[in-house]
């Protein structure tokens, strides 16, 4: 029998030597065995199935609702709770009602202080990022789709107009976060196609695989503005197409989620914590709408 290597295999299928790698560690690749050190894997091998996803309650109830323009609902509840709270971690100086009136209203309404036309784009553009999110809830998370939602959240800001920004597609120049280097721009592409590569491989995705994604996604600040949203909607993306209660990053838990990032890899329970928190309110929400979960 022909044996291929970690590093053959992970090009076969296009992942990460540490995605094949692991797969063979943990059992999951059949007929592989351990040579010294090196794994050898079964030229004929193939890669283990994810288990058939189901709609959960959650999406089928969110797509109804957006489908009707039901308000009062969940849908209603979650574009108002997170465009509001992502949007005011990034700076928006919009108030959570005002929030809620250009969703109800797609209008602003009466306001005594100036107001940032583009707080006002991104707060809608936001909307329009989560029905996306809905809608694709159940496809496969891939580079093309990730840019769309930047061109969608971006679409029509000051931020557009710019010759050097590019709206829907990855950073031109080098940027940082929180005073913490991020990829280069040349480098983007390959590390967010390991990221996904290794994302897309895990057979069951599980809260902290969903969390170091979220992190990895981060560091790599792939655009030159609007990671930290595109980012939390991804979140929301990956809860709903694994049955895993959402989670919304309030202005109350920002500090704790921004120790979270930083110190996830050396101590991963402050973030694990704070999203855990931000979920069980979540939580308390379906229970009062009657959602399973």
């Amino acid at each position: 029998m022909e044996y291929l290597s970690v590093s053959q295999f992970a090009e076969k299928y296009g992942m990460s030597v540490r995605t094949a790698r692991n797969l063979c560690a943990t059992g999951k690749i059949k007929g592989v065995f351990l040579t010294g050190k090196t794994w050898n894997i079964p030229a004929d091998s193939v890669l283990p199935q994810k288990r058939k996803q189901k709609i959960s309650p959650l999406l089928q109830r969110l797509r109804e609702e957006k489908e009707t323009k039901l308000h009062g609902g969940i849908y209603h509840r979650t574009q108002i709770d997170l465009t509001y709270n992502s949007n005011h971690i990034e700076g928006s100086r919009l108030t959570k009602e005002q929030t809620r009136y250009i969703f109800e209203t797609n209008t602003l309404g009466v306001t005594s202080e100036s107001t940032r036309i583009d707080d006002i784009i991104e707060t809608i553009n936001h909307f329009r990022c989560i029905d996306f999110v809905i809608d694709h809830a159940m496809d496969k998370i891939t580079e093309p789709f990730i840019k769309q939602l930047h061109l969608i959240l971006k679409s029509n800001t000051a931020d557009s107009q710019k010759p050097w920004f590019a709206v829907g597609d990855y950073k031109r120049l080098a940027n940082e976060v929180g005073d913490r280097e991020t990829v280069q721009p040349q480098d983007v592409h390959n590390h967010m196609k390991v990221l996904l590569s290794d994302y897309n491989a895990l057979k069951e995705v599980e809260f902290d695989n969903i969390l170091d994604f979220h992190v990895r996604f981060e560091r790599i600040h792939p655009f030159q503005d609007g990671n930290g949203r595109v980012g939390r909607l991804l979140l929301l993306w990956q809860c709903l197409q694994n049955g895993i209660v959402p989670f919304i990053i309030t202005d109350e838990l920002r500090l704790f989620y921004y120790r979270g990032l930083q110190n996830w890899g050396e101590t991963n329970g402050y973030l694990r914590d704070t999203c855990l928190t931000a979920q069980d309110q979540f939580t308390a929400l379906l229970n009062y709408f009657k959602i399973k979960y």
